[in-house]
């Protein structure tokens, strides 16, 4: 009886074991699937959108091309959030390490170093929040995007995901809200505004101006004119040279 138990123990464990490898594996094609289709299709939604949507907080958006998106928005993300972001692959590395001793020698205080590529990597495939897990994941499709999609779509893909206001997901949809224009129309001013918001839209409004927004807006339009002639950033964004 007890040689009996042992087999049906180990066939089950098999099983499960066989069961398992399936699934993963299936898990894993259907994520690379998506990946790829998402370098030319957008996601239909995201885990923070869905979100913001249940909870409340409304989800507006309106996806667009890189070609409907204003240069001076282009610009004005990479001078706030990643002004290595054309040279890079995926991760600062520089930055990341200043953010750990800042971390350890505030706790209480913490800093992020994320890319505009881990952003994306967040935004599109995970959750937000703070977890080794998440964090693990993100590494893994930060890599892949910077792979498969190149920086022309991980820019435009994050220009169209990322909140910019309660409920509000896109620089298309900020730009209608904050300015009552598309996109392709923000002056320097304006998308610089947008821009010092994040990556805290919810705490660092644009409408109404919080102090924080309009002092960071000035910031970003000084990065932007430090940034704008270097040739890399002028072929990423659609910039002719001056």
């Amino acid at each position: 009886m007890a040689k009996n138990s042992d087999n049906r123990t180990k066939n089950f464990l098999r099983g499960l074991w066989k069961w398992t490898k399936r699934i993963f594996l299936w898990l894993f094609i259907f994520q690379l699937f998506y990946i790829i289709l998402l370098k030319w299709v957008n996601p239909p939604i995201t885990v923070t959108q869905l979100v913001s949507w249940v909870s409340g907080h409304g989800l507006k958006r309106d996806y667009v091309r890189s070609s409907s998106i204003s240069p001076n928005a282009k610009l004005a993300v990479i001078a706030a959030e990643d002004q290595l972001f054309p040279d890079h692959s995926g991760f600062d590395w520089k930055s990341i390490k200043k953010a750990m001793k800042y971390n350890e020698k505030k706790p209480g205080r913490i800093r992020g170093a994320s890319t505009i590529s881990q952003q994306v990597a967040k935004n599109v495939f995970l959750w937000q929040g703070r977890s080794w897990l998440r964090k693990g994941l993100e590494v893994y499709f930060t890599f892949m995007i910077e792979l498969i999609w190149g920086k022309k779509r991980i820019l435009e893909m994050y220009l169209n995901v990322v909140e910019m206001g309660e409920g509000v997901f896109g620089i298309e949809m900020a730009a209608k809200k904050y300015f009552n224009k598309l996109a392709k129309n923000l002056t320097r001013q304006e998308a610089a505004m947008i821009a010092a918001c994040l990556p805290n839209p919810k705490r660092y409004t644009v409408k109404p101006l919080s102090a924080y927004v309009s002092s960071r807006s000035q910031f970003v339009m000084r990065q932007m004119n430090n940034l704008q002639t270097d040739p890399d950033i002028q072929k990423l964004i659609g910039l002719s040279p001056p």
